[in-house]
């Protein structure tokens, strides 16, 4: 019973909290009170109604029971207090806090859990069952009227209670140094560096006047404080940088699950670069700069993860290098740039800490010693790739400082194009005249086989000279210019070849069907390699012509040697029907004409093989030669008409047989339309009987074939018989006429000329009555045969006959 009134007094008594209501986190020093306490009991308490003593004390184990202590700073303590020296102690700085707990404690503090931390909990316990039983006899509360029931009577209206007076704020209490290094472990980073900051400012305050400064200890104390802020600053950092690799790795395992610890990391960010303005220049820890490092090297560590395990060589890491750059930009474009702060440029220094880490990746391969094949790939994923399927992909107006620059210099650039140039001229040099050598194996047999000279060749400089202009145009006129010097000299050694196989007798031994096919294969090697040094010429330099043009001329070397050697076969065969014509025979019967454009025609089967330009070159210089060959013996004199029935008899035979011919060049595709009306011109002089007609028929011929002269007319005169000296000068003088306006002109070219290979007999001269007066009898001048004789030798070279 007496025990139950010393705890409804203690229950009771208003210095002592009531149990289980003493706040976790007090602003009072819960030691002053239990002092104040004890002080009472002494001297206002006495002893209780029943007159028992209540001299009862509170011990430091009961209390800790009751209610834990917050450690740190206290308002209305400040060091150097009264007091102060009795809490240098550790037991004394935990229950006294008036001064922020170092880095000095944290040893102390490890060892007072570890040695009490299974007193602590028996502690608890006894204080658990303590409030329970307090709980149990204190009973309920009674109902007490307030002081104003007490004051104001019954009925009348209570007074409205006094305004409350708002009570003072509270103070921020500063944490302590553990517990920062707690809030950056937790990753509560912004609240962490704003206690540093809080740390930063206490150690850098003037300790006299002003502002308050921070807790000075004996000795080194201020330099303790300087070691705990800059360690405080290495494990933010530590935390930091962390974050920015974890946030680069996505929403895998071991990444930062959302985006609010990366808008920490910017406000952190943002809150030190406030304080740089504030530390001034020698002070500034820039945070943003090394944010900016520790971007770039997280970007480089991603990118050397991604490239090693990359099959296919380089090519194929260069790929695995772009799949990681987009897939990281789409996490920082998505997820990383929207969390930090609009005016950090997040994206602008990420995109830059790439960009740098993907240089110097790129610059380590190119100072290694790689195949051609790697280089190709380097420069074109360098100049074509990254700028078009990544760069292009960015905007690039989220960049604080304009453009990126180069991934490589000029100068590695330019020594790797240099470095290919030189693998290019080498291997091409090497492989065509390997490809050569295996196709002139083939040209001795006797087998009809498919050559793949030209494709081959082709397709060795097309691999180069197709992949260099897709990296840079100027690479790719370098690399034309190399290819089409290359192939010049290959044609060269072509033309040498091709030469010493017609030249060789025993090649000629062969069938003329087998003959002409490898004839016909070689010249279709012509137009793709043509076509290749066209295009080549056009691609590359102006300093390309000289090579487009010794490949020109090798190619027509070779096509024109191939295209006499065909035809001369040809007209081998052809030639006994040409010797039928302009013959008795040949006036009567077409046997001739027809057997030539029978053997014409069968020959054409073969030749359809070659390809369509050589095939158009080659069947025209057939419609010249065969249209020589005709007129050759018309103009030799083997036909003479002595009558105007014979002359036109000739002439309807020409005319009939040029028809034939034209109809069989047609069909051949002949594109030579310029030989169709030299036999109907012809067919005209023989036929025509006045001298004006002739003369204008004559002026038509020597004007569409300028190859003509007077030797070819006398000719054509003697044939239809015209000896009449003064037509015969009259005529001739149209075509004197135009020889000498057409002196100072140049010869038609090879493919135009016709009479220049009709070679025709000396012309015959009209001899003149006082000559051969005195020599010859009368009788003889009278005969016609003899009015016309040939130009006698020169008198030196006449020797006189012997008398008898």
């Amino acid at each position: 019973k007496k025990k139950k009134k010393n705890l409804g007094f203690w229950h009771d008594h208003p210095k002592v909290p009531r149990a289980g209501t003493l706040p976790l986190r007090s602003s009072r020093n819960p030691f002053e009170e239990v002092s104040g306490l004890e002080e009472e009991e002494a001297g206002e308490l006495g002893s209780l109604p029943n007159g028992t003593s209540c001299r009862r004390r509170a011990t430091l184990e009961k209390l800790a029971g009751l209610a834990p202590f917050r450690l740190g700073w206290a308002p209305g303590r400040r060091a150097g207090s009264p007091g102060d020296g009795q809490s240098r102690s550790f037991l004394g700085r935990v229950l006294v806090p008036g001064i922020r707990r170092s880095s000095a404690d944290f040893g102390l503090l490890a060892r007072l859990h570890g040695t009490r931390a299974h007193g602590d909990e028996e502690a608890a316990g006894e204080a658990a069952r303590r409030l329970a039983f307090l709980r149990l006899g204190r009973g309920s509360k009674p109902q007490r009227a307030s002081l104003a029931e007490r004051v104001v009577p019954a009925g009348e209206a209570a007074p409205e209670p006094p305004p409350k007076v708002p009570e003072p704020p509270k103070m921020k209490e500063p944490l302590s140094v553990l517990e920062i290094l707690s809030l950056i472990q937790q990753r509560e980073l912004a609240r962490a560096d704003e206690h540093i900051l809080e740390l930063e400012a206490e150690e850098l305050a003037p300790s006299g006047g002003g502002a308050p400064g921070p807790p000075k200890a004996e000795g080194a104390g201020g330099g303790r404080r300087a070691r705990d802020v800059a360690l405080l600053y290495e494990a933010l950092q530590r935390e930091l940088w962390a974050l920015v690799r974890e946030t680069l790795a996505g929403p895998g395992p071991g990444a930062c699950a959302g985006a609010g610890a990366v808008a920490q990391l910017g406000q952190v960010l943002v809150q030190e670069e406030a304080a740089d303005g504030r530390r001034g220049p020698g002070a500034a820890r820039k945070l943003r700069a090394r944010w900016a490092e520790a971007v770039a090297r997280a970007a480089r560590e991603r990118l050397e993860a991604a490239a090693p395990g990359a099959p296919g060589g380089l090519a194929g890491q260069l790929e695995a290098l772009r799949a990681r750059l987009l897939e990281d930009m789409a996490v920082v474009r998505g997820r990383l740039a929207p969390a930090y702060p609009a005016g950090l440029g997040a994206f602008g220094v990420y995109l830059r800490g790439y960009h740098g880490a993907l240089a110097e990746w790129l610059g380590a391969s190119a100072r290694r010693r790689l195949p051609l094949a790697d280089r190709y790939a380097l420069l074109h994923w360098h100049n074509q790739v990254y700028p078009r399927e990544v760069l292009g992909l960015v905007d690039m107006a989220a960049l604080e400082n304009g453009e990126l620059g180069p991934l490589l210099s000029p100068g590695t650039l330019r020594g790797l194009e240099d470095e290919c140039v030189t693998d290019v001229k080498a291997q091409t040099r090497a492989a065509l005249l390997r490809v050569l050598q295996e196709d002139e194996e083939h040209w001795g047999s006797l087998e009809d086989q498919h050559s793949s000279l030209a494709q081959d060749v082709c397709e060795l400089l097309e691999e180069h000279t197709e992949r260099a202009p897709r990296i840079s145009q100027e690479f790719g006129e370098r690399m034309a210019h190399c290819c089409l010097g290359g192939l010049a000299e290959f044609l060269q050694s072509f033309q040498q070849r091709v030469e010493r196989f017609h030249e060789n007798p025993g090649v000629r031994e062969m069938l003329p069907d087998t003959y002409i096919s490898k004839t016909i294969a070689l010249v279709n090697c012509g137009p793709p390699l043509r076509a290749l040094a066209e295009r080549l010429a056009r691609v590359g330099p102006p300093e390309s012509e000289p090579a487009r043009e010794a490949s020109a001329s090798a190619l027509d070397h070779v096509t024109r040697l191939c295209h006499r050697v065909v035809a001369d076969l040809l007209f081998q065969e052809l030639q006994p029907h040409f010797n039928k014509l302009m013959r008795r025979k040949w006036l009567s019967s077409p046997e001739a004409l027809d057997g030539i454009v029978g053997t014409l025609g069968a020959q054409a089967l073969a030749l359809r093989r070659m390809q369509d330009e050589p095939y158009q070159a080659l069947v025209a210089e057939l419609h010249r030669r065969a249209l020589v060959e005709y007129v050759r013996p018309l103009l030799r004199g083997r036909l003479r008409c002595s009558s105007a029935r014979t002359r036109s008899r000739v002439a309807g035979r020409l005319r009939e047989d040029a028809a034939q011919l034209q109809r069989l060049f047609r069909r051949l595709e002949s594109q030579a339309l310029w030989l169709d009306a030299v036999v109907p011109h012809l067919a005209e002089v023989l036929q025509l009987e006045d001298t004006p007609s002739i003369q204008v028929e004559v002026g038509v011929l020597v004007r569409d074939y300028p190859d003509i002269r007077r030797k070819h007319v006398a000719a054509l005169l003697d044939i239809r018989g015209l000896r009449n000296t003064a037509a015969r000068q009259e005529i001739l003088a149209v075509a004197r006429d135009l020889e000498l306006s057409e002196e100072g002109a140049l010869s038609p070219p090879r493919d135009r000329a016709f009479f220049a290979d009709i070679p025709v007999p000396r012309p015959s001269f009209c001899l003149s009555f006082p000559l051969f007066l005195g020599r010859l009898p009368l009788s003889r001048l009278a005969r016609p045969s003899l009015a016309c004789l040939p130009r006698p030798r020169p008198p030196s070279l006449v020797r006189p006959r012997a008398r008898r």
